[in-house]
């Protein structure tokens, strides 16, 4: 099975910043659709960003234009850059394996990581 390990969380002040990152155990990493998602408190599961096999990104309107998405193949590893942190960005973020090679931003995932904390206050 696909292990996912994301690492980066932490607590940050308003307007701050922090990057996450997701490390894939499996193979064929090149040609695996991902994605960054986030759940607060009592709230829903939100889509954040998908970053398909061909290094195509969309991010949810709630986060676009200050959190960045990328992915490194030959480190099997997908990064979140999280700018201009708001107190509505404080949640559980996960790295998820889509199942799709080209997800959209409705996709659904096949496996995701446990998952690092983010408290922007």
């Amino acid at each position: 099975d696909v292990q996912l390990v994301e690492s980066g969380g932490g607590s940050v002040q308003v307007g701050g910043s922090l990057k996450l990152s997701c490390v894939h155990s499996g193979y064929r990493f090149g040609t695996v659709g991902m994605a960054w998602y986030r759940q607060a408190e009592g709230k829903e599961r939100e889509m954040v960003s998908i970053i398909r096999s061909n290094r195509n990104i969309e991010y949810s309107d709630s986060v676009k234009g200050r959190f960045t998405a990328s992915r490194d193949n030959q480190k099997k590893t997908v990064y979140l850059q999280l700018n201009d942190l708001r107190t509505e960005d404080t949640a559980t973020y996960y790295c998820a394996k889509q199942k799709t090679e080209y997800p959209a931003l409705t996709s659904d995932y096949s496996s995701r990581g446990q998952g690092t904390q983010v408290t922007v206050s």
